[in-house]
């Protein structure tokens, strides 16, 4: 898929750092820059990341999103800090501008999927505007707080007549949390679970651990809308560390099971207005190409061609001058391989989905764990003849 940007390229901030002590930003890296720098900046971060205090990047500049793919996905916020996108057939999505709700309005209720905390109060003000129906289901997308937050101001004691759904692992993690904001629901499914309302019909569906133990697959089929929260981020490359999954493996796969749907409009929970299925097709691209470009680094790492990422050049350095100390040793290998694949990626994508200069190091650093942990591509850590 090819990728153009949608205004002039941005220019790049004179220094940022992506990964500790290191300068990455100017793509692509010195390949001739010794590992002695390698390994000595890798330490002075190690070694002054204590005295950091926690607005070490108050007044930094990062990239802008100005010709970026993120402009294609603004919607206008109202006086009361709300926008609203109308689907027809009675879907809607409620948004602050950072987090979105689904909202399906039937002749028998009204069905919310997630109400953010940062909405709050506004959503409820939103789907007052859109109708007189009460609402009769909540839906949890996932067990995440920042998504669920505010589900105990349609779900909880004073509304007995809400019936909440869930997976049935959010329900075990809603029961362990005990959190009164996420009350624990009372429908719960392991594969699939069809809700019908009215005329409005919602399918739901599990694809398999990812972002969370029960994040699900919500899709409206009259309004062909889809929606699968904290997967996709229109326009933007995902939050960090892959959208902080926990099984990486399930949530790369997710992007093909969203596109084995036939839908039109796609919701991910966050950044605003909606998407659609092309947005899903270029997040898949960037994480492939993060993945194969993670890959290489790591079979890289085996050969003593490529010292930089040379695990016995790495070892025999750190260990000199931290004798025993393996965790030293392993430390800056990955960091060093991840390094290598966050700037390979960067050089096709930096400056075309939006925050790739702030989370883009992450995603290199998750997904070299998760080659090594999940897809067993171990470099010169595999089985020794």
């Amino acid at each position: 898929m090819s990728l153009l940007y949608l205004g002039a390229s941005p220019e790049l901030p004179s220094s940022r750092n992506r990964s500790p002590g290191l300068s990455l930003i100017k793509k692509p890296r010195d390949a001739m820059k010794s590992l002695s720098s390698v390994v000595v900046s890798l330490f002075f971060w190690a070694n002054t990341t204590t005295a950091c205090t926690g607005f070490a990047g108050l007044h930094d500049h990062f990239l802008p999103i100005n010709g970026t793919l993120a402009v294609e996905n603004q919607i206008p916020l109202n006086a009361a800090g709300y926008g609203v996108s109308d689907f027809g057939h009675g879907a809607y999505m409620v948004t602050d501008g950072a987090y979105q709700t689904l909202v399906l309005v039937s002749t028998t209720g009204v069905v919310v999927v997630d109400a953010p905390p940062t909405t709050g109060h506004k959503l409820q003000w939103a789907i007052g505007n859109l109708t007189t129906t009460p609402v009769r289901w909540f839906i949890y997308s996932h067990s995440h707080s920042d998504h669920a937050g505010g589900a105990y101001l349609f779900a909880n004691q004073s509304h007995p007549k809400v019936t909440t759904i869930s997976h049935e692992n959010t329900a075990s993690q809603l029961a362990t949390a005990r959190d009164p904001h996420r009350p624990v629901p009372q429908v719960t499914f392991k594969d699939r679970y069809t809700l019908v309302a009215g005329n409005q019909t919602l399918e739901l569906f599990f694809p398999g651990i990812g972002h969370d133990l029960g994040n699900i697959i919500i899709f409206a089929p009259k309004q062909k809308v889809l929606m699968m929260v904290d997967q996709i981020y229109a326009g933007w490359v995902p939050f960090w560390n892959l959208a902080a999954s926990v099984y990486v493996p399930g949530w790369i796969q997710a992007h093909d099971q969203l596109l084995a749907y036939d839908f039109d409009v796609y919701l991910g929970g966050h950044m605003g207005g909606p998407a659609n299925r092309t947005a899903v097709k270029v997040q898949r691209e960037y994480v492939h190409d993060l993945y194969d470009n993670c890959a290489e680094a790591l079979i890289k790492s085996g050969n003593p061609e490529n010292p930089t990422v040379d695990i016995a050049a790495i070892s025999k350095e750190v260990l000199t001058n931290n004798p025993y100390n393996i965790w030293a040793q392993f430390a800056v290998y990955l960091d060093a391989v991840a390094d290598l694949c966050y700037n390979k990626t960067s050089d096709k994508w930096l400056g075309k989905l939006a925050a790739q200069d702030i989370f883009g190091f992450s995603h290199a650093r998750t997904m070299v764990s998760s080659l090594r942990l999940d897809y067993d591509i171990l470099g010169p850590n595999d089985v020794q003849p």
